[in-house]
């Protein structure tokens, strides 16, 4: 029994790669496909992450936007009144660029470049 279990998996194995094998000599342009789609899914740049939060800043969204593309890179440094209350100044070190986040309405209340451990109030309110 467990020759026969061998034997046809095998047997698959063997129908994938030669299945797989002919489709690329029937029809070459389905290789470099998805390579095109790989490079693609990139993204955008981490300036352009910035810039994006930095445009959608005080809108709802801006919060996930933030874990989205920062996620595990923010360091919280301090927190100071604003937003709904208290807002949190999180630190990106690879960037050198400190976000304020109101975790009451999930949104990015301001951006700034460099360590910035207290934002105008005006800016966080």
């Amino acid at each position: 029994m467990k020759f026969t279990a061998l034997l046809t998996g095998l047997a698959m194995v063997g129908l994938v790669t030669i299945g797989d094998a002919s489709l690329k000599v029937i029809n070459p342009s389905l290789v470099g496909v998805a390579t095109a789609a790989e490079t693609k899914q990139s993204g955008p740049s981490v300036q352009e992450k910035i810039a994006l939060i930095a445009k959608n800043k005080g809108q709802i969204g801006s919060g996930d936007q933030l874990r989205r593309f920062f996620y595990g890179d923010l360091e919280p440094i301090s927190v100071q009144p604003g937003g709904a209350g208290m807002v949190v100044n999180l630190y990106n070190k690879a960037n050198d660029v400190t976000f304020s986040y109101c975790a009451t309405y999930d949104v990015v209340v301001a951006v700034k470049h460099g360590k910035v451990t207290m934002f105008p109030s005006s800016e966080v309110k």
